[in-house]
């Protein structure tokens, strides 16, 4: 019973760890264009963000930052 239940938790914390589902590439164009928006969607979201954010901030640092980004 108790290796059953070790069994049923290590099973279940290690679902964690899997890589995410596989996303299929859009087959569309219609497909292509809504997932292209969204990714900019999301880019301006994200820039709306950081250019209201104090530039101090851990999370500045941590959602703003870009590589080549200089380094304060």
């Amino acid at each position: 019973m108790i290796r059953m239940v070790a069994l049923s938790i290590t099973a279940i914390a290690l679902t964690g760890c899997l890589p995410p589902a596989y996303e299929a590439e859009p087959a569309s164009v219609y497909q292509w264009q809504r997932r292209q928006e969204g990714i900019e969607r999301q880019e301006a979201e994200r820039v709306r963000l950081c250019a209201i954010m104090n530039t101090d901030t851990d999370r500045y640092r941590r959602d703003c930052r870009r590589p080549g980004d200089p380094i304060r």
